[in-house]
């Protein structure tokens, strides 16, 4: 069942929780350590969206963008500058309470990550 709040949090985190191996089957074991950590501050966004904790799963997906932007730096280190500049910018929203250019920095990271976003029926 959907939390009235849910709409709010960015839709695609089951997506990209479950494209992560996807990921490290195309870079290599070198970066299950990082995926793992992703898949965490993910796992613990979607528990917080559906307990109704908007904030803490906010918080996640941030520490989530974070890591994913670490990731990308030993990969693509101008793919990374513009991850880290993506992930700056939503935390500035949030703290700003701009809801809606968090949820847009959210899903420019998300969908450079490699996930689809899939509309719940």
């Amino acid at each position: 069942m959907a939390h009235k709040d849910e709409t709010d949090i960015p839709v695609a985190l089951e997506s990209v929780t479950t494209r992560l191996d996807e990921l490290q089957s195309v870079l290599g074991l070198q970066v299950a350590p990082a995926l793992g950590a992703i898949r965490t501050a993910l796992l613990n966004a979607m528990a917080a969206r559906d307990r109704g904790d908007r904030a803490a799963s906010l918080q996640q997906i941030g520490i989530a963008m974070d890591q994913l932007a670490a990731m990308a730096e030993q990969l693509d280190p101008d793919e990374a500058a513009l991850m880290r500049v993506v992930a700056h910018n939503f935390r500035t929203a949030l703290l700003r309470g701009d809801a809606a250019h968090a949820k847009h920095n959210a899903a420019v990271m998300f969908e450079k990550s490699g996930a689809v976003e899939r509309k719940k029926k």
